[in-house]
């Protein structure tokens, strides 16, 4: 019937882990308030201040459209804030607000305890090799 069955297949693995992934981070951000969406963001700009929403979107691994609309609920919510760039006025940059950093403050300790459930899971030099796989799988699917 066909020529990989779906067990065999990296891809369905990967997704199936992206999606318990995205299913734990969730149910760890809501509570304060918040979409993985708008964590991301949040932890995105809490390193990179000023970013314009499409440089968010690409960092954030969305489309322009998505990160639009994510970032008008954010700054409606008063989490970030759209201010123009000093020499380049049709550009917007984006920044944390005090309510947004408090947020991300909190609910980045829910999502670090994530992404240490997963990291136990590895040694070190596991965590190394796997990180590395997944890199080749992105490297190797971007061609």
């Amino acid at each position: 019937m066909t020529d990989l069955p779906v067990d065999e297949r990296i891809g369905h693995h990967v997704k199936r882990a992206e999606q318990h992934l995205i299913a734990a981070k969730h149910a760890a951000v809501q509570e304060f308030g918040l979409t993985v969406s708008q964590y991301t963001v949040l932890l995105v700009l809490s390193t990179e201040p000023g970013l314009t929403g499409a440089a968010l979107a690409r960092r954030c691994l969305v489309t322009p459209q998505t990160m639009s609309t994510v970032l008008a609920t954010m700054e409606r919510v008063g989490l970030v804030e759209r201010l123009p760039h000093p020499t380049h006025q049709h550009v917007l940059e984006t920044r944390l607000t005090p309510l947004g950093r408090g947020r991300l403050r909190q609910a980045d300790r829910a999502a670090v305890a994530v992404e240490r459930r997963l990291s136990e899971l590895f040694t070190p030099d596991e965590q190394k090799a796997f990180v590395e796989y997944l890199g080749r799988c992105s490297t190797a699917l971007e061609q």
